[in-house]
């Protein structure tokens, strides 16, 4: 189920959208703490982002450059400021789409699933990811690098796949967690933080040094 964070004020347009986004399938976050919104980001890690311009304390162009520092999430502007101004510094800031209040709920639907299947869908389709020359095949579970096969455990490869998925976002420790639990037994911190200093090791030891970078406190990145 793909999460979507609402940040917009209007308290009715908000609701508005996030009913109509439950009924397209979707889980969506409103945004309360427009003081710190990146703070709900990081707890909400949403796969799509509705961005309003005009917030308390601080605008969306200010939250927009926020986000890009840490995530490749799509990101679309909803606004009254819709002259070609302001779309354009929403596109320069980072932005992937800009819709122009008032619009039609339906076409918003539409456009988010037409931006999440584009982001999404293709990458968990294809069967080999790559990151600085390293292959990892999603058909039989392997590692490639220089022409050699590097041995990875179920854990590691999971983590890994995960990982290079979300190339260019940082993924939390709760996230892998879940992943990790969804086929094994009950995986605590110190299993997975066991898992991810071993799969460093192996890749450290293939010549893939700081593959995995840690965000202290958030999880972990694959740099793109």
């Amino acid at each position: 189920m793909y999460r979507l964070l609402i940040v917009e004020d209007d308290r009715g347009i908000a609701e508005a959208i996030k009913a109509q986004a439950e009924m397209w399938g979707m889980q969506a976050h409103l945004v309360t703490n427009f003081r710190n919104v990146m703070a709900e980001f990081v707890e909400t890690e949403p796969h799509i982002v509705l961005l309003d311009i005009s917030l308390p304390f601080f605008n969306g162009y200010h939250w927009c450059s926020e986000i890009r520092k840490v995530s490749k999430v799509p990101i679309i502007f909803i606004s009254s400021a819709s002259d070609n101004m302001n779309m354009i510094m929403a596109m320069n800031m980072g932005a992937d789409d800009f819709i122009a209040k008032p619009f039609d709920q339906s076409l918003l639907m539409a456009k988010l699933q037409a931006l999440l299947r584009r982001t999404y869908d293709f990458a968990s389709s294809v069967p080999v990811l790559e990151h600085r020359g390293a292959l990892l095949h999603t058909g039989d579970q392997s590692l490639v690098y220089e022409n050699e096969k590097i041995s990875l455990s179920k854990n590691e490869y999971r983590i890994l796949l995960v990982l290079m998925k979300n190339k260019g976002r940082v993924v939390s420790r709760e996230k892998l967690m879940e992943r990790l639990w969804e086929t094994d037994c009950f995986v605590d911190e110190n299993t997975l933080s066991v898992n991810v200093n071993r799969l460093r090791k192996r890749l450290e030891s293939a010549g893939l040094h700081d593959f995995i970078k840690t965000k202290f406190g958030v999880g972990y990145l694959i740099e793109d």
